[in-house]
């Protein structure tokens, strides 16, 4: 689960980012001084932008630069999905998609792009600086709102989580790290740091399930297997101590949490609640993994699917891959 865009995405690439957005400039300057070839110099700005974009969502010049484009080109669409993705980025609240409503977006376009920019900084450090005792507070509260699936998302609020580790410590970023990795399990970077902060506090059994998590999204790490090697060594005296991974009801209940997290924006349709009722003969378990599955509930769909093998339940193997399919498709990002 660690292939793909999803991996480059946990370090966006500013150099080529810078590349294609001076690439793009460059296009918009023979677009003003060749008006013989302005629609097609505009075309090549406009693709380059969006590679900048692409390659480095954390640069706010990427986003201007196409947004400018956007409204030299009259594309009101255009720069309403552009408005959109923004959104997504920063967590999709909804009182910033609100804005989206009913306004003239080639007017008003660049002001709520510049809006957005300045009130939710890109750069997790310049970010960080700009927070205060009430600013964190804020950002703590609203953290429970936001929509974290969008890949870009994810990293962007992971980043932020920590920098505010550093200041908050773990009574505050626990729970928040718990809620953005309910949004993206494969996040296997931000599981390895909730379990070093359950290890600090000596909660070992959520250390090994967080390690445990992220050794099945990251195969190539071993930080489960290090993680019970410190656990049976005693470390003052080097004597060798037995001890064994949490129980199958303990798991249960931290995957149990984690589902619920993820389902924290799933509203079940009336037709669905209407077959859970009525099919009392079948497996109610299956019916609600198909659910979860069809209404593209995947974080919810993965975690209920490794609580029922968890259980010995091996016919949830299948739900368990489509879930994981389902999640790295969605790491696929479209550039309006």
């Amino acid at each position: 689960m660690v292939e793909g865009i999803a991996v480059s995405l946990q370090h966006p690439r500013r150099s080529l980012g810078d590349r294609h957005r001076s690439q793009a400039l460059k296009f918009l300057n023979l677009a003003e001084v060749d008006s013989g070839r302005a629609d097609e110099n505009i075309g090549w700005a406009e693709q380059n932008a969006r590679q900048a974009l692409l390659h480095d969502f954390t640069h706010p010049d990427n986003w201007r630069t196409l947004a400018n484009i956007k409204g030299l080109l009259s594309d009101e669409i255009g720069l309403r999905a552009l408005l959109g993705d923004l959104f997504s980025v920063l967590g999709r609240d909804p009182e910033q998609v609100k804005q989206l409503d009913g306004i003239p977006i080639l007017e008003m376009g660049g002001e709520l792009l510049e809006a957005a920019l300045n009130r939710d900084h890109l750069d997790p450090d310049l970010w960080f600086t700009s927070m205060d005792g009430e600013s964190i507070d804020s950002f703590c509260t609203r953290f429970t709102k936001l929509d974290f699936t969008d890949p870009r998302c994810n990293v962007l609020f992971g980043r932020r989580l920590e920098r505010l580790w550093k200041s908050e410590g773990d009574d505050v970023c626990i729970p928040l790290a718990r809620i953005l990795l309910s949004n993206r399990p494969q996040n296997f970077e931000m599981w390895v740091e909730l379990g070093r902060a359950h290890e600090r506090r000596s909660s070992y059994d959520e250390a090994w399930f967080c390690y445990d998590q992220a050794q099945i999204n990251a195969p190539q790490l071993d930080v489960r297997d290090q993680f019970r090697i410190r656990m049976e060594v005693q470390m003052e005296t080097g004597q060798r101590l037995p001890w064994s991974p949490p129980s199958i009801e303990i798991r249960d209940d931290f995957l149990a949490k984690m589902q619920s997290l993820a389902s924290r924006f799933v509203q079940p349709s009336p037709d669905s609640q209407i077959e859970v009722i009525s099919e009392t003969s079948v497996n109610q378990d299956e019916i609600e993994l198909k659910r979860l599955l069809d209404e593209d509930e995947y974080a919810a769909a993965f975690f209920m699917a490794r609580r029922l093998l968890t259980r010995g339940e091996d016919w949830a193997q299948s739900y368990l891959l489509q879930s994981q399919q389902g999640l790295e498709a969605g790491d696929d990002v479209q550039i309006p």
